[in-house]
Protein backbone atom coordinates (compact mmCIF):
# COMPACT_ATOMS: atom_id res chain seq x y z
CA UNK A 1 0.00 0.00 0.00
CA UNK A 2 0.94 3.61 -0.29
CA UNK A 3 0.13 5.64 2.89
CA UNK A 4 3.80 6.44 3.12
CA UNK A 5 3.83 10.22 3.16
CA UNK A 6 2.37 11.11 6.55
CA UNK A 7 4.18 14.24 7.78
CA UNK A 8 5.59 14.15 11.27
CA UNK A 9 3.69 17.16 12.55
CA UNK A 10 0.77 19.17 11.41
CA UNK A 11 -2.92 19.81 11.64
CA UNK A 12 -4.63 17.05 13.60
CA UNK A 13 -8.24 18.21 13.50
CA UNK A 14 -10.42 15.33 12.34
CA UNK A 15 -13.09 16.31 9.86
CA UNK A 16 -15.94 13.98 8.90
CA UNK A 17 -18.40 15.48 6.43
CA UNK A 18 -21.57 14.10 4.93
CA UNK A 19 -20.41 15.02 1.41
CA UNK A 20 -17.35 16.62 -0.08
CA UNK A 21 -19.06 19.32 -2.10
CA UNK A 22 -18.16 22.80 -0.88
CA UNK A 23 -21.30 24.85 -0.11
CA UNK A 24 -20.65 28.32 1.31
CA UNK A 25 -22.93 30.55 3.39
CA UNK A 26 -24.55 33.49 1.61
CA UNK A 27 -22.86 36.86 2.07
CA UNK A 28 -19.50 35.34 3.01
CA UNK A 29 -16.49 37.66 2.80
CA UNK A 30 -14.05 36.63 0.06
CA UNK A 31 -11.16 34.38 1.02
CA UNK A 32 -8.66 33.73 -1.75
CA UNK A 33 -5.08 33.14 -2.73
CA UNK A 34 -3.84 34.25 -6.15
CA UNK A 35 -0.99 32.09 -7.46
CA UNK A 36 1.14 33.10 -10.45
CA UNK A 37 4.57 32.62 -11.98
CA UNK A 38 6.78 34.94 -14.07
CA UNK A 39 7.95 34.27 -17.61
CA UNK A 40 11.53 34.34 -16.32
CA UNK A 41 10.76 31.15 -14.36
CA UNK A 42 8.80 29.37 -17.10
CA UNK A 43 8.32 30.91 -20.52
CA UNK A 44 5.23 29.04 -21.65
CA UNK A 45 1.82 28.04 -20.25
CA UNK A 46 1.56 25.19 -17.75
CA UNK A 47 -1.14 22.58 -17.26
CA UNK A 48 -1.15 20.97 -13.85
CA UNK A 49 -2.50 21.40 -10.34
CA UNK A 50 -1.94 24.33 -8.00
CA UNK A 51 -1.77 23.79 -4.24
CA UNK A 52 -1.79 26.25 -1.34
CA UNK A 53 -0.56 25.04 2.05
CA UNK A 54 -1.38 26.71 5.36
CA UNK A 55 0.64 25.94 8.49
CA UNK A 56 1.10 27.28 12.02
CA UNK A 57 4.64 25.87 12.15
CA UNK A 58 7.64 27.83 10.85
CA UNK A 59 10.21 25.05 11.27
CA UNK A 60 9.51 23.38 7.89
CA UNK A 61 8.16 24.53 4.58
CA UNK A 62 4.37 23.98 4.62
CA UNK A 63 4.52 21.74 1.53
CA UNK A 64 6.37 19.13 3.60
CA UNK A 65 3.63 19.15 6.25
CA UNK A 66 0.77 18.43 3.86
CA UNK A 67 -0.85 15.38 2.34
CA UNK A 68 -0.55 12.80 5.10
CA UNK A 69 -3.65 10.71 5.69
CA UNK A 70 -3.10 10.70 9.47
CA UNK A 71 -1.74 14.23 10.01
CA UNK A 72 -1.70 17.12 7.60
CA UNK A 73 -1.75 20.89 7.65
CA UNK A 74 -4.68 22.34 5.70
CA UNK A 75 -4.07 22.52 1.96
CA UNK A 76 -6.21 23.15 -1.10
CA UNK A 77 -5.83 22.09 -4.73
CA UNK A 78 -7.23 23.17 -8.08
CA UNK A 79 -6.47 22.20 -11.69
CA UNK A 80 -5.03 24.76 -14.10
CA UNK A 81 -5.19 24.45 -17.86
CA UNK A 82 -2.54 26.28 -19.91
CA UNK A 83 -1.89 28.79 -17.12
CA UNK A 84 0.14 31.56 -18.75
CA UNK A 85 3.03 33.44 -17.14
CA UNK A 86 1.62 36.33 -15.15
CA UNK A 87 -1.89 34.87 -15.06
CA UNK A 88 -3.47 34.00 -11.74
CA UNK A 89 -4.72 30.67 -10.48
CA UNK A 90 -7.33 31.41 -7.82
CA UNK A 91 -7.69 29.21 -4.75
CA UNK A 92 -10.76 30.47 -2.91
CA UNK A 93 -13.34 29.19 -0.43
CA UNK A 94 -15.08 27.13 -3.13
CA UNK A 95 -11.98 24.97 -3.62
CA UNK A 96 -11.98 21.67 -1.74
CA UNK A 97 -9.34 21.23 0.93
CA UNK A 98 -8.00 18.65 3.36
CA UNK A 99 -8.41 18.10 6.26
CA UNK A 100 -10.50 21.28 6.36
CA UNK A 101 -13.14 21.33 3.69
CA UNK A 102 -12.81 25.01 2.79
CA UNK A 103 -10.76 28.13 3.48
CA UNK A 104 -13.92 29.31 5.21
CA UNK A 105 -13.22 26.74 7.98
CA UNK A 106 -9.83 28.19 8.92
CA UNK A 107 -9.77 29.73 12.41
CA UNK A 108 -8.56 33.31 12.40
CA UNK A 109 -4.86 33.56 13.19
CA UNK A 110 -1.29 33.93 11.96
CA UNK A 111 -0.12 31.37 9.42
CA UNK A 112 2.79 30.41 7.18
CA UNK A 113 1.57 29.86 3.62
CA UNK A 114 3.17 28.47 0.49
CA UNK A 115 2.07 27.61 -3.06
CA UNK A 116 3.20 24.83 -5.39
CA UNK A 117 2.41 23.99 -9.00
CA UNK A 118 2.54 20.29 -9.88
CA UNK A 119 3.43 20.27 -13.59
CA UNK A 120 1.63 17.84 -15.91
CA UNK A 121 2.79 16.35 -19.22
CA UNK A 122 0.54 15.65 -22.19
CA UNK A 123 0.59 12.01 -23.32
CA UNK A 124 -0.64 10.76 -26.70
CA UNK A 125 -1.16 7.12 -25.81
CA UNK A 126 -1.20 4.15 -28.13
CA UNK A 127 -4.82 3.43 -27.14
CA UNK A 128 -5.85 6.69 -28.81
CA UNK A 129 -6.41 8.70 -25.62
CA UNK A 130 -4.73 12.03 -24.97
CA UNK A 131 -4.36 12.84 -21.28
CA UNK A 132 -2.47 15.13 -18.93
CA UNK A 133 -0.70 13.68 -15.88
CA UNK A 134 2.46 14.16 -13.87
CA UNK A 135 5.51 12.56 -15.49
CA UNK A 136 7.63 11.12 -12.73
CA UNK A 137 11.11 12.63 -12.61
CA UNK A 138 12.62 9.71 -10.67
CA UNK A 139 11.32 11.11 -7.38
CA UNK A 140 8.58 8.51 -6.95
CA UNK A 141 5.50 10.66 -7.73
CA UNK A 142 6.11 12.96 -4.77
CA UNK A 143 4.67 16.30 -5.86
CA UNK A 144 6.36 18.08 -2.95
CA UNK A 145 9.84 17.35 -4.32
CA UNK A 146 9.36 16.52 -8.01
CA UNK A 147 12.00 18.19 -10.21
CA UNK A 148 10.56 20.98 -12.32
CA UNK A 149 7.60 21.68 -10.06
CA UNK A 150 7.32 25.35 -9.12
CA UNK A 151 7.14 26.59 -5.52
CA UNK A 152 6.79 29.94 -3.82
CA UNK A 153 8.64 31.35 -0.86
CA UNK A 154 6.95 30.91 2.51
CA UNK A 155 4.94 33.94 3.64
CA UNK A 156 3.73 34.77 7.13
CA UNK A 157 0.21 36.20 6.96
CA UNK A 158 -2.79 36.87 9.15
CA UNK A 159 -5.91 35.14 7.90
CA UNK A 160 -9.41 35.89 9.14
CA UNK A 161 -12.14 34.24 7.05
CA UNK A 162 -14.83 36.43 8.64
CA UNK A 163 -13.07 39.59 7.52
CA UNK A 164 -11.92 38.09 4.21
CA UNK A 165 -8.45 38.07 2.67
CA UNK A 166 -6.75 38.15 -0.72
CA UNK A 167 -3.16 36.88 -0.63
CA UNK A 168 -0.89 36.86 -3.73
CA UNK A 169 1.67 34.04 -3.88
CA UNK A 170 4.35 34.19 -6.57
CA UNK A 171 5.96 30.92 -7.61
CA UNK A 172 9.63 31.80 -7.55
CA UNK A 173 11.74 28.69 -8.17
CA UNK A 174 11.73 25.30 -9.85
CA UNK A 175 12.65 22.25 -7.79
CA UNK A 176 16.04 20.73 -8.68
CA UNK A 177 16.77 17.32 -10.25
CA UNK A 178 17.05 14.23 -8.09
CA UNK A 179 20.58 13.49 -6.93
CA UNK A 180 21.31 9.91 -7.93
CA UNK A 181 23.25 7.78 -5.42
CA UNK A 182 26.75 6.85 -6.48
CA UNK A 183 27.58 3.26 -7.31
CA UNK A 184 29.81 1.39 -4.87
CA UNK A 185 31.59 -1.96 -4.79
CA UNK A 186 28.40 -3.48 -3.43
CA UNK A 187 25.54 -1.42 -4.90
CA UNK A 188 24.88 -0.65 -8.58
CA UNK A 189 22.13 1.51 -10.10
CA UNK A 190 20.50 0.74 -13.46
CA UNK A 191 18.14 2.87 -15.57
CA UNK A 192 17.02 1.82 -19.04
CA UNK A 193 14.45 3.12 -21.49
CA UNK A 194 11.53 0.75 -22.01
CA UNK A 195 10.50 0.30 -25.64
CA UNK A 196 7.14 -1.18 -24.61
CA UNK A 197 6.20 1.64 -22.25
CA UNK A 198 7.55 4.36 -24.53
CA UNK A 199 5.33 3.04 -27.33
CA UNK A 200 2.27 2.88 -25.09
CA UNK A 201 2.67 6.37 -23.60
CA UNK A 202 4.06 8.12 -26.68
CA UNK A 203 6.81 9.52 -24.46
CA UNK A 204 10.18 8.19 -23.23
CA UNK A 205 9.61 5.92 -20.21
CA UNK A 206 12.22 4.28 -18.02
CA UNK A 207 12.66 1.29 -15.76
CA UNK A 208 15.31 1.05 -13.08
CA UNK A 209 16.89 -1.32 -10.62
CA UNK A 210 19.24 -1.18 -7.67
CA UNK A 211 21.50 -4.22 -7.43
CA UNK A 212 23.23 -5.52 -4.30
CA UNK A 213 26.15 -7.80 -5.04
CA UNK A 214 27.43 -10.54 -2.72
CA UNK A 215 30.78 -10.81 -1.01
CA UNK A 216 33.38 -12.18 -3.41
CA UNK A 217 31.51 -11.27 -6.58
CA UNK A 218 34.62 -9.86 -8.29
CA UNK A 219 36.89 -12.54 -6.85
CA UNK A 220 34.76 -15.40 -8.23
CA UNK A 221 34.22 -14.51 -11.91
CA UNK A 222 33.08 -18.03 -12.80
CA UNK A 223 30.26 -18.17 -10.26
CA UNK A 224 26.63 -17.29 -11.05
CA UNK A 225 24.16 -16.52 -8.30
CA UNK A 226 20.49 -16.86 -7.35
CA UNK A 227 18.58 -13.59 -7.23
CA UNK A 228 16.09 -12.03 -4.83
CA UNK A 229 13.69 -9.66 -6.57
CA UNK A 230 12.38 -7.33 -3.84
CA UNK A 231 9.10 -5.56 -4.61
CA UNK A 232 7.96 -2.30 -3.07
CA UNK A 233 7.50 1.42 -3.45
CA UNK A 234 9.89 3.57 -5.47
CA UNK A 235 13.24 4.09 -3.81
CA UNK A 236 16.88 4.43 -4.77
CA UNK A 237 18.32 3.00 -1.57
CA UNK A 238 20.16 -0.30 -1.41
CA UNK A 239 18.15 -3.55 -1.22
CA UNK A 240 17.27 -4.54 2.34
CA UNK A 241 18.65 -1.18 3.49
CA UNK A 242 22.23 -2.48 3.12
CA UNK A 243 24.56 0.05 4.80
CA UNK A 244 28.09 -1.11 5.63
CA UNK A 245 29.00 2.36 6.93
CA UNK A 246 26.19 2.68 9.46
CA UNK A 247 26.33 2.49 13.22
CA UNK A 248 26.28 -0.80 15.16
CA UNK A 249 23.05 -1.50 16.99
CA UNK A 250 23.17 -1.29 20.77
CA UNK A 251 21.91 -4.21 22.84
CA UNK A 252 19.06 -2.09 24.20
CA UNK A 253 17.92 -0.96 20.74
CA UNK A 254 18.10 -4.51 19.44
CA UNK A 255 15.94 -5.75 22.31
CA UNK A 256 13.39 -2.99 21.67
CA UNK A 257 13.38 -3.72 17.94
CA UNK A 258 12.72 -7.42 18.47
CA UNK A 259 9.57 -6.48 20.40
CA UNK A 260 8.29 -4.25 17.59
CA UNK A 261 7.84 -4.38 13.82
CA UNK A 262 11.07 -2.45 13.14
CA UNK A 263 13.54 -3.94 10.67
CA UNK A 264 17.09 -4.62 11.61
CA UNK A 265 19.19 -1.55 10.74
CA UNK A 266 20.96 -1.45 7.41
CA UNK A 267 24.28 -1.81 9.20
CA UNK A 268 23.18 -4.98 10.99
CA UNK A 269 21.94 -6.49 7.73
CA UNK A 270 25.17 -5.50 6.00
CA UNK A 271 27.23 -7.34 8.59
CA UNK A 272 25.21 -10.49 7.91
CA UNK A 273 25.33 -10.05 4.13
CA UNK A 274 29.11 -9.69 4.18
CA UNK A 275 29.76 -12.46 6.72
CA UNK A 276 31.17 -15.87 5.95
CA UNK A 277 27.93 -17.58 6.99
CA UNK A 278 25.56 -15.77 4.63
CA UNK A 279 24.54 -17.46 1.34
CA UNK A 280 25.90 -15.67 -1.70
CA UNK A 281 23.00 -14.20 -3.63
CA UNK A 282 22.19 -11.05 -5.61
CA UNK A 283 19.39 -8.79 -4.35
CA UNK A 284 17.50 -6.40 -6.63
CA UNK A 285 14.86 -3.71 -6.14
CA UNK A 286 12.89 -2.32 -9.09
CA UNK A 287 12.01 1.27 -9.97
CA UNK A 288 8.90 1.50 -12.16
CA UNK A 289 6.90 4.65 -11.44
CA UNK A 290 3.85 5.51 -13.53
CA UNK A 291 2.00 8.79 -14.15
CA UNK A 292 -0.53 7.62 -11.54
CA UNK A 293 1.64 6.25 -8.74
CA UNK A 294 5.19 5.63 -7.63
CA UNK A 295 4.86 1.99 -8.63
CA UNK A 296 3.13 0.03 -11.40
CA UNK A 297 2.23 -3.01 -9.27
CA UNK A 298 4.38 -5.01 -11.72
CA UNK A 299 1.46 -6.01 -13.95
CA UNK A 300 -0.03 -5.00 -17.26
CA UNK A 301 -2.99 -2.67 -16.95
CA UNK A 302 -5.28 -0.72 -19.24
CA UNK A 303 -4.36 2.62 -17.66
CA UNK A 304 -0.67 2.14 -16.90
CA UNK A 305 0.30 0.07 -19.89
CA UNK A 306 2.39 -3.11 -20.24
CA UNK A 307 4.51 -2.81 -17.11
CA UNK A 308 4.37 -6.54 -16.40
CA UNK A 309 5.69 -7.35 -19.87
CA UNK A 310 8.31 -4.60 -19.61
CA UNK A 311 9.66 -5.94 -16.32
CA UNK A 312 9.79 -9.56 -17.46
CA UNK A 313 10.96 -9.06 -21.06
CA UNK A 314 13.12 -5.93 -20.77
CA UNK A 315 14.37 -5.23 -17.24
CA UNK A 316 14.92 -8.74 -15.87
CA UNK A 317 16.69 -9.96 -19.06
CA UNK A 318 18.88 -6.85 -18.92
CA UNK A 319 19.84 -7.60 -15.32
CA UNK A 320 20.42 -11.28 -15.97
CA UNK A 321 22.66 -10.50 -18.94
CA UNK A 322 24.70 -7.79 -17.18
CA UNK A 323 25.19 -9.57 -13.86
CA UNK A 324 25.98 -13.21 -13.22
CA UNK A 325 22.45 -14.19 -12.24
CA UNK A 326 21.27 -17.77 -12.65
CA UNK A 327 18.53 -17.21 -15.24
CA UNK A 328 16.46 -20.19 -14.12
CA UNK A 329 13.06 -20.28 -12.36
CA UNK A 330 14.38 -22.16 -9.31
CA UNK A 331 16.89 -19.35 -8.66
CA UNK A 332 14.47 -16.39 -8.92
CA UNK A 333 13.06 -15.55 -5.49
CA UNK A 334 10.45 -12.89 -4.69
CA UNK A 335 9.61 -10.88 -1.60
CA UNK A 336 8.00 -7.59 -0.67
CA UNK A 337 5.66 -6.00 1.82
CA UNK A 338 2.37 -4.10 1.45
CA UNK A 339 2.29 -2.88 -2.16
CA UNK A 340 5.36 -5.05 -2.67
CA UNK A 341 3.52 -7.90 -0.95
CA UNK A 342 0.74 -7.83 -3.53
CA UNK A 343 3.31 -7.53 -6.32
CA UNK A 344 5.39 -10.45 -5.08
CA UNK A 345 2.45 -12.82 -4.89
CA UNK A 346 0.98 -11.53 -8.16
CA UNK A 347 4.26 -12.09 -10.01
CA UNK A 348 4.44 -15.63 -8.64
CA UNK A 349 0.80 -16.41 -9.42
CA UNK A 350 0.77 -14.86 -12.91
CA UNK A 351 4.16 -16.36 -13.82
CA UNK A 352 4.36 -19.64 -11.87
CA UNK A 353 6.92 -21.17 -14.21
CA UNK A 354 9.19 -18.11 -14.20
CA UNK A 355 9.72 -17.56 -10.45
CA UNK A 356 10.75 -20.09 -7.84
CA UNK A 357 8.96 -18.81 -4.73
CA UNK A 358 7.61 -15.80 -2.90
CA UNK A 359 7.85 -14.72 0.74
CA UNK A 360 4.99 -12.24 0.77
CA UNK A 361 4.57 -9.79 3.65
CA UNK A 362 1.28 -8.05 4.63
CA UNK A 363 0.04 -7.74 1.03
CA UNK A 364 -2.51 -5.28 -0.31
CA UNK A 365 -5.95 -6.89 -0.73
CA UNK A 366 -5.66 -10.30 -2.38
CA UNK A 367 -9.44 -10.89 -2.27
CA UNK A 368 -11.63 -7.94 -3.22
CA UNK A 369 -14.44 -9.09 -0.93
CA UNK A 370 -12.12 -7.59 1.68
CA UNK A 371 -10.90 -4.48 -0.12
CA UNK A 372 -9.78 -3.39 3.31
CA UNK A 373 -13.22 -3.22 5.00
CA UNK A 374 -15.19 -2.83 1.76
CA UNK A 375 -16.71 -5.67 -0.24
CA UNK A 376 -16.18 -4.40 -3.76
CA UNK A 377 -18.86 -6.72 -5.14
CA UNK A 378 -21.79 -6.27 -2.74
CA UNK A 379 -21.33 -2.94 -0.94
CA UNK A 380 -23.00 0.11 -2.46
CA UNK A 381 -20.77 2.65 -0.69
CA UNK A 382 -17.13 2.71 0.31
CA UNK A 383 -17.91 5.20 3.08
CA UNK A 384 -20.62 3.41 5.08
CA UNK A 385 -21.92 -0.17 5.42
CA UNK A 386 -25.00 -1.28 3.50
CA UNK A 387 -27.27 -1.60 6.52
CA UNK A 388 -29.95 1.04 6.80
CA UNK A 389 -31.41 2.68 9.86
CA UNK A 390 -31.12 5.75 11.98
CA UNK A 391 -27.44 5.17 12.76
CA UNK A 392 -25.01 4.44 9.94
CA UNK A 393 -21.36 4.16 11.06
CA UNK A 394 -18.42 5.40 9.07
CA UNK A 395 -16.20 2.78 7.45
CA UNK A 396 -12.55 2.98 8.49
CA UNK A 397 -9.39 2.20 6.54
CA UNK A 398 -6.82 2.51 9.31
CA UNK A 399 -6.56 1.46 12.96
CA UNK A 400 -4.08 1.23 15.81
CA UNK A 401 -2.80 -2.01 17.30
CA UNK A 402 -5.43 -1.64 20.03
CA UNK A 403 -8.14 -1.68 17.37
CA UNK A 404 -8.88 2.02 17.77
CA UNK A 405 -9.99 3.46 14.39
CA UNK A 406 -7.76 6.22 13.02
CA UNK A 407 -8.86 7.29 9.53
CA UNK A 408 -12.09 6.80 7.59
CA UNK A 409 -12.56 5.91 3.94
CA UNK A 410 -14.37 9.22 3.55
CA UNK A 411 -11.38 11.17 4.87
CA UNK A 412 -8.92 9.25 2.69
CA UNK A 413 -11.11 9.83 -0.36
CA UNK A 414 -11.31 13.55 0.44
CA UNK A 415 -7.52 13.65 0.59
CA UNK A 416 -7.24 12.02 -2.82
CA UNK A 417 -9.85 14.35 -4.31
CA UNK A 418 -7.76 17.32 -3.17
CA UNK A 419 -4.48 15.85 -4.40
CA UNK A 420 -5.72 15.31 -7.93
CA UNK A 421 -8.74 15.06 -10.21
CA UNK A 422 -9.29 12.24 -12.73
CA UNK A 423 -7.46 9.70 -10.55
CA UNK A 424 -4.24 11.75 -10.50
CA UNK A 425 -3.74 11.97 -6.72
CA UNK A 426 -0.78 9.53 -6.82
CA UNK A 427 -2.25 8.04 -3.65
CA UNK A 428 -3.40 4.55 -2.74
CA UNK A 429 -7.05 4.30 -3.75
CA UNK A 430 -6.47 6.05 -7.09
CA UNK A 431 -3.43 3.84 -7.62
CA UNK A 432 -5.60 0.75 -7.34
CA UNK A 433 -8.11 2.30 -9.74
CA UNK A 434 -5.33 2.84 -12.28
CA UNK A 435 -3.83 -0.64 -11.89
CA UNK A 436 -6.96 -2.76 -11.60
CA UNK A 437 -9.69 -0.76 -13.32
CA UNK A 438 -10.77 0.09 -16.86
CA UNK A 439 -10.04 3.24 -18.85
CA UNK A 440 -12.89 5.75 -18.81
CA UNK A 441 -14.26 7.52 -21.89
CA UNK A 442 -12.05 10.54 -21.10
CA UNK A 443 -8.90 8.39 -21.06
CA UNK A 444 -8.48 8.50 -17.27
CA UNK A 445 -9.05 5.59 -14.87
CA UNK A 446 -12.61 4.69 -13.95
CA UNK A 447 -12.86 4.89 -10.16
CA UNK A 448 -14.15 1.97 -8.12
CA UNK A 449 -15.97 4.55 -6.04
CA UNK A 450 -16.65 8.24 -6.41
CA UNK A 451 -14.16 9.99 -4.13
CA UNK A 452 -16.72 12.65 -3.20
CA UNK A 453 -19.79 10.49 -2.59
CA UNK A 454 -18.41 7.01 -1.90
CA UNK A 455 -20.78 5.36 -4.40
CA UNK A 456 -19.31 2.13 -5.75
CA UNK A 457 -19.42 1.37 -9.47
CA UNK A 458 -20.16 -2.35 -9.61
CA UNK A 459 -19.06 -2.59 -13.25
CA UNK A 460 -15.56 -1.47 -12.23
CA UNK A 461 -15.44 -4.12 -9.49
CA UNK A 462 -16.49 -6.79 -12.00
CA UNK A 463 -13.82 -5.60 -14.43
CA UNK A 464 -11.15 -5.87 -11.72
CA UNK A 465 -12.19 -9.43 -10.90
CA UNK A 466 -12.65 -10.58 -14.49
CA UNK A 467 -9.22 -9.24 -15.52
CA UNK A 468 -7.40 -11.17 -12.82
CA UNK A 469 -6.50 -8.51 -10.26
CA UNK A 470 -8.53 -10.20 -7.49
CA UNK A 471 -5.82 -12.80 -6.90
CA UNK A 472 -7.95 -15.27 -4.97
CA UNK A 473 -10.60 -15.23 -7.70
CA UNK A 474 -7.89 -15.65 -10.34
CA UNK A 475 -6.43 -18.63 -8.49
CA UNK A 476 -9.87 -20.22 -8.15
CA UNK A 477 -10.52 -19.93 -11.90
CA UNK A 478 -7.11 -21.20 -12.94
CA UNK A 479 -6.01 -23.59 -10.20
CA UNK A 480 -6.03 -26.73 -12.32
CA UNK A 481 -3.64 -25.05 -14.76
CA UNK A 482 -1.33 -23.10 -12.47
CA UNK A 483 -1.65 -25.01 -9.21
CA UNK A 484 0.99 -27.66 -9.98
CA UNK A 485 3.59 -24.91 -10.49
CA UNK A 486 2.72 -23.12 -7.24
CA UNK A 487 3.02 -25.94 -4.74
CA UNK A 488 5.55 -24.98 -2.08
CA UNK A 489 6.16 -21.56 -3.60
CA UNK A 490 3.74 -19.23 -1.77
CA UNK A 491 4.49 -18.09 1.80
CA UNK A 492 2.42 -15.28 3.34
CA UNK A 493 2.95 -13.37 6.60
CA UNK A 494 0.71 -10.68 8.10
CA UNK A 495 -0.11 -9.26 11.53
CA UNK A 496 -3.51 -10.16 12.99
CA UNK A 497 -4.08 -6.44 13.73
CA UNK A 498 -2.83 -5.14 10.40
CA UNK A 499 -3.11 -1.35 10.41
CA UNK A 500 -5.07 -1.36 7.13
CA UNK A 501 -7.14 -4.52 7.77
CA UNK A 502 -5.13 -6.43 5.16
CA UNK A 503 -5.16 -9.63 7.22
CA UNK A 504 -8.86 -10.09 6.37
CA UNK A 505 -8.23 -10.84 2.68
CA UNK A 506 -5.28 -13.08 3.60
CA UNK A 507 -7.62 -15.23 5.71
CA UNK A 508 -9.79 -15.73 2.63
CA UNK A 509 -6.76 -16.66 0.52
CA UNK A 510 -5.69 -19.24 3.09
CA UNK A 511 -9.21 -20.68 3.13
CA UNK A 512 -9.03 -21.12 -0.63
CA UNK A 513 -5.65 -22.82 -0.52
CA UNK A 514 -6.82 -25.14 2.26
CA UNK A 515 -9.53 -26.64 0.05
CA UNK A 516 -7.44 -27.04 -3.12
CA UNK A 517 -7.07 -30.46 -4.73
CA UNK A 518 -5.18 -31.78 -7.74
CA UNK A 519 -2.85 -30.52 -6.42
CA UNK A 520 -3.33 -29.60 -2.80
CA UNK A 521 -1.47 -26.42 -1.91
CA UNK A 522 1.67 -26.73 0.17
CA UNK A 523 3.05 -23.49 1.54
CA UNK A 524 2.93 -21.12 4.51
CA UNK A 525 0.49 -18.73 6.17
CA UNK A 526 1.60 -17.12 9.42
CA UNK A 527 -0.14 -14.44 11.46
CA UNK A 528 1.53 -12.11 13.93
CA UNK A 529 -0.23 -12.50 17.26
CA UNK A 530 -1.20 -10.80 19.39
CA UNK A 531 -1.95 -7.39 17.89
CA UNK A 532 0.84 -7.15 15.31
CA UNK A 533 0.32 -4.21 12.90
CA UNK A 534 1.23 -3.45 9.32
CA UNK A 535 4.94 -4.06 8.87
CA UNK A 536 5.19 -7.21 10.98
CA UNK A 537 7.40 -10.03 9.79
CA UNK A 538 8.58 -12.99 11.86
CA UNK A 539 12.19 -13.00 10.67
CA UNK A 540 15.02 -10.61 9.95
CA UNK A 541 16.04 -9.92 6.38
CA UNK A 542 19.21 -11.90 7.00
CA UNK A 543 17.11 -14.87 8.12
CA UNK A 544 14.92 -14.45 5.04
CA UNK A 545 17.98 -14.81 2.83
CA UNK A 546 18.87 -18.02 4.65
CA UNK A 547 15.32 -19.36 4.16
CA UNK A 548 15.43 -18.61 0.44
CA UNK A 549 18.80 -20.29 0.04
CA UNK A 550 17.47 -23.41 1.76
CA UNK A 551 14.43 -23.37 -0.55
CA UNK A 552 16.63 -23.11 -3.64
CA UNK A 553 18.76 -26.04 -2.51
CA UNK A 554 15.63 -28.10 -1.81
CA UNK A 555 13.79 -27.37 -5.07
CA UNK A 556 16.69 -26.60 -7.41
CA UNK A 557 18.88 -29.04 -9.34
CA UNK A 558 20.38 -31.87 -7.33
CA UNK A 559 24.10 -31.31 -6.94
CA UNK A 560 26.91 -33.15 -5.26
CA UNK A 561 28.15 -31.11 -2.32
CA UNK A 562 27.80 -27.38 -1.84
CA UNK A 563 26.67 -25.25 -4.84
CA UNK A 564 29.33 -22.83 -6.13
CA UNK A 565 27.32 -19.81 -4.93
CA UNK A 566 27.47 -21.07 -1.34
CA UNK A 567 31.22 -20.44 -1.09
CA UNK A 568 32.60 -19.06 2.18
Amino acid sequence: MQFRRSPGAGWRRAVIVAALAVVLPAGLAAQRFEVSFPASLHAGPITGRVFVFVSRDSTREPRFEAGGYAASVPFFGVDVNALAPGAQAVVDASVLGFPLKSLHDLPAGDYYVQALLNVYTQFHRADGHVIWAHMDQWEGQNFRTSPGNLVSAVRRVHLDPAAGFDVPLALSRALPPVAMPADTKWVKHIKIQSALLTKFWGHPFYLGATVLLPTGYDEHPDVSYPVIYIQGHFGLGAPFGFDPNGQPESAARREARLKSTAREPGYAFAQSWMSANEPRMIAVTFQHPTPYFDDSYAVNSANNGPYGDALLTELIPYLESHYRIIAKPYARMLTGGSTGGWESIALQVFHPKFFGGTWTLYPDPVDFRDYQLTDAYTDTSAFVPNESGWWVPERFMMRGTDGQPRTTMRQMSQLEAVLGSHGRSAEQMNAWDAVYGPVGPDGYPEELWNKRTGTIDRSVADYMRDHGYDLRAYLARNWQTIGPDLVGKVHVYVGDMDTYYLNLAVYRLQDFFAQTTNPHYVGTFEYGRPMKPHGWQPFTNAELVQMMAAHIRQYGPRTEGTPPWMYR
